[in-house]
């Protein structure tokens, strides 16, 4: 499917807004304006880009620690990112999660986890949710290299298999997790193939090709949709920016490999400004400073929002049962008495339910 120059010029634009954001949340970490650890995704922009192009707003996504540039592609609003980030009372969370806690439900992010693997098992429950209730829904869950290191993820593409549910795996393999490279970590460069002892099919993309990252999405919604199962697409990326902080190409204090030179020449959002360029789009350097300008607005009507009262602080820390305050919640429930766990019997049912369908 050849993606139209309309189309490519909105993914610039997407992905500039990214860039841009994130070069202002670096400028506030290195005058110390931030208080919360920042993950940038600098140079990952196409990946968001890309696997949002082929969504829906029902659809969900479930990010990491490096969440900025799936919130905004997904169409969070950016001034809730920035308030967020400075703890202010606007803030998509409230203020309460910062920069690895961004949650935008109309947008379907409903929130973003800084554990490591912990949007894979999030993800593979909604999309059991959506087929136990048949919804049309998908979910994606985004995450790192080093993710497909832990256990957990295994079980869940097994379980997500198993029942054909209708989520899609994307890792954004920037080569490193944290300071590690995949070297010192794995004996071969192989993560595509990561779910094939699940039957989970697998794909190695250019991830700073943003219309490859759509394409490929975009099949495996169609997957989905069928109700074949699951998807893993590795797109093969690097962020310019350390793991956690403003610094470029230095992780936790030691440096890399020395391959952010050569990174930075498939710069994705050049890629695709060259096309446009290429197709008689003449008006990107305006563009670009209309997108200054949102942020420039944004960032100040962040900077100026409340942050949030005191009294709130233990607000949410339990659920509301029915019928309860929000003061006296969770009182009632702290034991999970009033949690109806399924017998051996009803889970079998279920399972069988799922495997038939």
């Amino acid at each position: 499917m050849k993606c139209s120059t309309k189309w490519y010029l909105e993914r610039w634009q997407i992905m500039t807004l990214i860039r841009r954001a994130e070069e202002a949340v670096a400028e506030m970490v290195e005058k110390a304006e931030v208080g919360c650890p920042c993950h940038l995704c600098v140079g990952q922009e196409a990946v968001a880009a890309g696997v949002c192009a082929a969504l829906t707003p029902e659809d969900t996504v479930w990010g990491g620690h490096r969440s900025h540039g799936h919130y905004l592609a997904k169409g969070g609003p950016l001034e809730g990112l920035f308030a967020e980030i400075l703890g202010k009372a606007t803030g998509c969370a409230g203020g309460r999660g910062g920069s690895m806690h961004l949650v935008a439900k109309e947008q379907g992010i409903l929130g973003t986890v800084p554990i490591v693997a912990g949007t894979v098992s999030l993800a593979v429950g909604a999309a059991l949710a959506y087929k136990m209730r048949g919804e049309k829904n998908v979910a994606v869950a985004f995450f790192g290299d080093g993710t497909l290191e832990e256990g957990h993820v295994h079980e869940s593409m097994n379980l997500a298999a198993l029942y054909r549910l209708p989520v899609i795996f994307v890792c954004e393999n920037n080569l490193y997790s944290s300071h590690m490279h995949w070297k010192l970590r794995r004996v071969a460069d192989n993560l595509h193939k990561a779910g094939e002892f699940h039957s989970v099919p697998g794909f190695r993309l250019d991830g700073n090709d943003v219309g490859a990252v759509y394409e490929a999405t975009r099949k495996a919604v169609k997957r989905a949709h069928a109700q074949a199962g699951p998807t893993l697409l590795e797109c093969r990326t690097f962020r310019w920016r350390g793991h956690v902080g403003a610094s470029y190409d230095l992780d936790v204090g030691v440096k890399r490999r020395g391959e952010l030179t050569g990174w930075m020449t498939q710069d994705p959002i050049r890629r695709v400004a060259d096309y446009l360029i290429d197709h008689g789009v003449a008006d990107l350097a305006a563009r670009e400073q209309a997108i200054a300008r949102q942020i420039d607005r944004a960032m100040q009507a962040a900077r100026q929002a409340p942050a949030p009262s005191p009294t709130r602080l233990g607000q949410f820390v339990y659920a509301a049962a029915a019928g309860a305050n929000a003061e006296t919640a969770g009182a009632n429930q702290a034991d999970g008495s009033n949690g109806a766990i399924p017998s051996a019997h009803r889970q079998a049912a279920l399972a069988e339910v799922l495997c038939a369908n």
